[in-house]
């Protein structure tokens, strides 16, 4: 077996293989060798035995040794599972931890066939890196390469992953790349990995003296994900906190390697970002001067949502009181902009003509934004649910790529607050008190903030499946059911092209031509909309739509996709609201 680290600064490592001790060589790359037999093992440093910054494997948690993992050694079943590409996915995010009771791997593939059931192609995993402690969002990990134990380990993921390929779902995992967890971040006893710091922890040095061997350790990470686990694809956490001033940008290195990956195992693989640039230079080809990943998470959508079905005006809502048909006809709301909550300019526009609505996600909720609220109320605590279904209408027909947060599919009532557990009672009380301040200068009553250590907070955020069973829970499941078997079925309604997507708001009633389909979505009270030709049926309605001749009347909080009986779309001669 051969042992290696990089520690480019170090006169002497050894490595601790089942206890015992072993001296290692130095290369002339900074790299250190050593071949011993043995399964356990930690790289001793100043006497401090610390676990392998490319660990595969930690049983025992992030302060523990790692332990040799053999990737070939797993049995795969998924020989011809070819992949999904993004066009036309809708995807629908996950943490293994809080999914299902049991919070493991195995749990979750036991409601694999509910997500099959709901029309998803892409499966969306939280971070499953190794962090420390037992509950956690997963956004706190230390060490990128090892899956966390409690979940299941490596092998209990890539039986996540073998069943869902199996399903005909994709998975895509959520990797943190941007910053290193406050326990067990270990990677600057070895080396220069470390240079400034961004708002969650230590930033890596991406451009400075030795980056390269930095920039080598996210690109393998990344790329072992892809190829060793089977992942289809990976969600790259705010990436506008990877500081990197050199000519060719970590993001562009990394969609090089992966488009070079995914020519050899034969399948698509996707890089979505999270980012909070408003900048659409992430998804533009390379040819085109861009770094060429394949999507980005559109949180301008998210807040003119959010706005025009709750009226909250709070944070950084403001801004987008009135926004959403603007939002969603150019992508972006701030595009060179004034941001208020920023107190600049922001963000650059999106040429609609060239870009294809796929590559930007839109979505109702995500763990952040639900997660990020002092009581991770989702929106179902705060708008009934006949409001929710008129924003799922308008996302899930909408041309960008939709993207559901687990249980938001049957307006789940369990909240998603935030929660970790670590064993440290200093750092613990740290992050709980730290938590509470900032959302009292925000103008929460601390009190109301939950304690992220007590794990009933963790408990507290896990789904109901028994909820399933209730006739309201029921009614929202069957809605979001057809509205992604709809989407599906009608291509108009997956049509990527947002320059041909006409919208616009009249009264209160969005109306969006798709094709030869008109979206009406009813946002204030009972409401009339007279279109210029006959509608042939209604394909699908809420809450008691009727079509009397050229008139859709449409109740409070409704909606309806209804197809003309003309080729080209028509244009709403009157609305009113009662």
């Amino acid at each position: 077996m051969s042992f290696s680290v990089w520690a480019p600064a170090r006169d002497g490592v050894l490595v601790r293989v089942d206890g015992v001790d072993h001296e290692m060589t130095a290369g002339a790359d900074g790299w250190w060798h050593a071949d011993v037999v043995g399964t356990d093992y930690a790289f001793v440093l100043d006497g401090d035995a610390l676990p392998d910054p490319r660990s595969r494997w930690q049983p025992d948690g992030v302060h523990g040794p790692s332990r040799v993992y053999d990737h070939a050694a797993f049995g795969w079943t998924d020989a011809g599972w070819t992949g999904r590409a993004l066009p036309g996915a809708v995807l629908y995010e996950l943490h293994i931890g809080t999914f299902t009771p049991e919070g493991t791997f195995d749990g979750a593939i036991g409601r694999l066939d509910h997500l099959v059931a709901l029309g998803v192609t892409h499966v969306e995993v939280l971070p499953v890196n190794a962090f420390d402690g037992t509950a956690g969002w997963g956004y706190d990990g230390v060490l990128w390469g090892a899956v966390h134990e409690p979940y299941g380990g490596p092998d209990g993921f890539k039986r996540f992953v073998d069943a869902a390929h199996a399903r005909g779902l994709a998975v895509l995992l959520d990797v943190v790349y941007n910053h290193l967890g406050p326990s067990g971040a270990y990677l600057d006893r070895f080396g220069p990995y470390f240079a400034g710091r961004n708002d969650w922890g230590p930033g890596l040095n991406l451009d400075g003296p030795d980056s390269d061997e930095v920039r080598r350790y996210v690109v393998d990470n990344a790329l072992s994900w892809l190829r060793d686990f089977h992942v289809d694809g990976l969600r790259l956490d705010a990436v506008h906190a990877l500081v990197d001033r050199g000519a060719t940008h970590v993001l562009e290195q990394l969609a090089v390697e992966v488009d070079a990956l995914s020519a050899g195992v034969g399948r698509p693989l996707t890089l979505i970002a999270e980012s909070d640039l408003n900048d659409a230079r992430l998804v533009t080809a390379r040819e085109a001067g861009g770094y060429a990943l394949h999507a980005q998470w559109d949180d301008d959508l998210h807040h003119a949502l959010h706005v025009a079905l709750t009226g909250e005006t709070s944070g950084y809502y403001p801004d987008f009181v009135g926004a959403l048909p603007r939002t969603l006809r150019e992508v972006f709301f701030h595009a060179g902009t004034w941001s208020s909550f920023r107190g600049r300019r922001h963000g650059r526009p999106v040429d609609t003509r060239r870009l294809p609505g796929y590559r930007f996600l839109a979505y109702l909720q995500n763990h952040d934004q639900i997660g990020n609220r002092a009581t991770g109320d989702r929106l179902s605590a705060t708008i009934s649910p006949a409001r929710q279904l008129v924003g799922a209408a308008i996302v899930l027909t909408s041309p960008y790529t939709p993207m559901l947060f687990m249980g938001e599919e049957w307006a789940a009532g369990t909240p998603w607050q935030f929660f970790a557990s670590f064993p440290d009672p200093e750092l613990a009380e740290a992050v709980r008190t730290g938590r509470r301040r900032e959302f009292g200068r925000h103008g929460w009553d601390e009190q109301d903030v939950p304690d992220p250590m007590d794990p009933e907070t963790a408990r507290r955020s896990t789904l109901r499946w028994a909820e399933l069973e209730e006739p309201a829970h029921r009614a929202v499941l069957e809605t979001y059911r057809a509205l992604i078997a709809l989407r599906r079925s009608r291509p108009e309604l997956a049509d990527p092209r947002v320059d041909a997507y006409e919208v616009r708001l009249d009264g209160d009633v969005l109306v969006a031509h798709r094709g030869g389909l008109v979206v009406l979505a009813n946002l204030g009270g009972d409401a009339e909309v007279g279109l210029s030709a006959e509608p042939d049926e209604a394909l699908l309605a809420s809450g008691g739509v009727v079509i009397v001749g050229q008139a859709v009347r449409l109740p409070a909080e409704s909606f309806a996709v209804v197809q003309l009986s003309v080729s080209q779309p028509t244009s709403v001669r009157r609305s009113a609201s009662s």
